[in-house]
């Protein structure tokens, strides 16, 4: 008995011992299977964290080391070249008027080209940055090469010139290129009256083509008759080779006729001083010459069409307008001759290129106003960039004219008949 009670008992200690050491392997277990959990939870996690950072912050990451902050460029043709030893002829070569008018001009642009006040580096002068504008306009140069120049990056010459173009098209242009007062436009028609003989004239309106770099999506509304791309420039120009009006935001494929009738003058025309005059029994207004491209109004007056049924008067009148157009197309070569970039395709947007254009032409009074001259040389580079652009000519205008501005031409060919017919010469017309 005592024997089985003993192996009883060493069997119950040996199941006990069994569960113990079962409890103990599965309590082993569950502990390191809950760790590898763990560290596959903080693993994932990480991965996450680490995806997250290369997404949101790719600068994180080692990159290629900046081999300067700042590259150090050579001034030395502006600062002891330009500014100490350049005399007006080469102040005029280089930047198209004296270092008087641009000292004139540095005042008319300081609110809108001045450096700030507080900036990181050493702001560009406000002269410098005006005559890099200028070199850049004058010679059509590349924003690399006009950077080299004058010791400058790139972009720098590009924020220039966009900021003054944009300066001076918002504010610095209206106090340049206006419309007459009263006063001043009866000084202009004294002044066409006596070197055209037509009285009342106050402008010659026409129109000339500048190239463009148009978009790729609508290339064939800038692309003019002469098949290459442009915007046209419409003027109004005074005896003195000045503009007092323009509008060059229409693409090359527009007519003359359309131009007009889109721009701002069309809309205006109310307010051109009238100063009425009486001439062989007709109240005649100032009023503006044009081609025969543009229609003929009470306040626009143009030449008779070319026919074989023309009188003498009429070819005499033609005569005169020929002669007068002149004045727009001495006005059209001095612009182009000042400012190259008026000649060719140029890197700007094409959206900025009107901006461009007004800046010329406000640039153009400018130095007229300060009776800045022109160079012949520049007259013949602009001829020779010119023949690799021909001008289109313009379509005339065939639609029904108005009766009162027949009865002004009508007029004023009188007129000639009766005070100028022993000095007037009949020759071709062409306009």
């Amino acid at each position: 008995m005592d024997n089985l009670t003993a192996l009883f008992i060493s069997y119950v200690l040996y199941a006990l011992i069994c569960v113990q050491m079962r409890c103990t392997l599965s309590l082993v277990t569950m502990v390191l299977f809950e760790g590898r959990r763990q560290r596959r939870v903080l693993l994932e996690c990480s991965n996450n964290a680490i995806s997250a950072m290369l997404h949101s912050a790719p600068s994180l990451l080692p990159g290629p080391s900046r081999r300067c902050w700042m590259r150090v460029r050579n001034k030395d043709w502006w600062e002891r070249i330009v500014l100490k030893q350049f005399s007006d002829d080469e102040w005029r070569e280089h930047f198209r008027m004296t270092r008087r008018s641009f000292d004139k001009l540095c005042g008319l642009m300081e609110g809108i080209m001045s450096p700030q006040d507080v900036t990181v580096r050493a702001p560009v002068p406000l002269q410098m940055r005006i005559a890099i504008v200028l070199y850049k306009l004058a010679s059509c140069a590349e924003y690399r090469v006009v950077a080299n120049q004058f010791g400058v990056h790139k972009s720098t010459v590009k924020k220039f010139v966009y900021c003054f173009c944009k300066g001076m098209v918002s504010s610095v242009i209206h106090c340049i290129i206006k419309m007459p007062t009263a006063e001043e436009a009866r000084a202009i028609a004294t002044r066409f009256e006596q070197k055209y003989n037509i009285p009342q004239i106050i402008g010659f309106i026409d129109g000339t083509h500048i190239p463009v770099l148009p978009p790729s999506d609508g290339f064939k509304d800038f692309v003019n008759l002469k098949g290459w791309p442009s915007y046209v420039l419409q003027a109004v120009v005074d005896d003195m080779c000045r503009f007092w009006d323009i509008d060059c935001k229409m693409p090359g494929c527009t007519q003359e006729a359309q131009v007009l009738k889109q721009s701002p003058l069309y809309g205006q025309i109310h307010q051109l001083p009238k100063e009425p005059r009486e001439i062989n029994g007709t109240t005649v207004n100032l009023f503006l010459l044009g081609g025969l491209a543009y229609p003929l109004t009470d306040w626009l007056i143009k030449g008779y069409p070319p026919s074989l049924h023309i009188t003498p008067e009429q070819n005499s009148f033609n005569v005169c307008l020929s002669a007068a157009r002149t004045t727009v197309e001495t006005a059209f070569s001095r612009l182009k001759s000042r400012w190259k970039v008026l000649l060719r395709r140029n890197d700007f947007h094409y959206t900025f290129t009107p901006h461009v254009i007004a800046t010329c032409c406000a640039l153009h009074n400018f130095c007229e106003n300060e009776k800045e001259h022109i160079s012949p040389a520049w007259a013949e580079e602009a001829k020779v960039l010119e023949r690799g652009l021909p001008q289109p000519s313009g379509q005339p205008y065939t639609t029904s004219e108005c009766s009162g501005g027949q009865k002004i031409r009508l007029a004023l060919t009188e007129y000639l008949k009766t005070n100028f017919s022993s000095t007037l010469v009949t020759s071709s017309y062409q306009l």
